[in-house]
């Protein structure tokens, strides 16, 4: 069977990187954007959003076998359209800081990252034929900014108890996403890589949507009827910050933890 010539675009990443803010805003104007392109966001394949996470937590291969056929369904149950966009960001893989079920310390994207845009690769081609333009969309952010990002998310997300100069100090050779997402272009070749550093789109109407806005070539028109969006997912300020690591140092139980974060929140 014949399939019409599809472009596919898959944002893939990274972890803070304006990544919440961007899909709220193709989601709020997901309506409006449909006679250009179809968007998918993380509400729309949550298995396969969760079999790439856990995936990189547990590097097995059934786990990889799990995301395929996760992703597979998800492919199968979308109709027909000329462009589509995929959001997810753990299609990276795990957030460097976090830890796999061995204990490692997840200190790259790169493993889980190619392993994971592979399939991806294939099941597209599967799903919507071997001449599909697919590319690979990552934004980025510069490292320092980034990483003191991820340590205030792990300080609300998980026990982390250390302050954030000895978590920095774990992670001497951490790459950028920058530079992530360069190594992954040359992993993932021909499949072209685009990438956007959220420092470029800071003052831009829609955010770090822009950047997809520009590479999908939305028209200007349309631009300046879709609705912006609040900043999503910001960090929190750093008194919080400061109670988080008390509470993350002081209390053991996991419930009794999670709730007094929340009460905090």
């Amino acid at each position: 069977m014949s399939h019409p010539r599809v472009q596919v675009i898959v944002h893939a990443g990274f972890h803070k990187t304006g990544t919440t803010s961007l899909q709220s805003f193709f989601s709020q104007n997901k309506s409006a954007l449909a006679p250009y392109l179809a968007y998918y966001g993380k509400d729309d394949f949550p298995a396969a959003g969760t079999q790439a996470r856990l995936y990189a937590q547990r590097p097995f291969p059934h786990r990889l076998f799990k995301f395929r056929r996760a992703l597979r369904a998800f492919l199968q149950s979308i109709p027909d359209h000329a462009t589509v966009v995929l959001s997810r960001e753990t299609f990276s893989g795990g957030m460097p800081g976090h830890r796999t079920l061995s204990g490692r310390l997840m200190t790259s994207y790169q493993g889980p990252a190619t392993r994971l845009a592979k399939i991806i690769i294939s099941e597209l081609r599967r799903r919507f034929g071997p001449t599909t333009e697919i590319t690979f969309f990552y934004t980025t952010r510069e490292r320092e900014s980034w990483l003191r990002s991820v340590y205030g998310h792990l300080l609300r997300s998980i026990r982390l108890t250390e302050d954030y100069e000895s978590f920095r100090a774990r992670f001497p050779e951490l790459p950028g996403p920058e530079i992530e997402a360069r190594r992954l272009a040359q992993r993932l070749s021909p499949v072209p890589v685009h990438t956007a550093a959220l420092e470029t789109y800071a003052s831009a109407p829609e955010g770090p949507a822009a950047a997809l806005l520009d590479l999908l070539e939305i028209p200007p028109a349309l631009r300046s009827r879709l609705r912006p969006v609040a900043r999503q997912n910001t960090a929190n300020p750093p008194e919080l910050q400061a109670d988080f690591l008390r509470l993350n140092r002081s209390i053991k139980t996991k419930s009794a933890l999670k709730a007094a974060k929340e009460a905090l929140l």
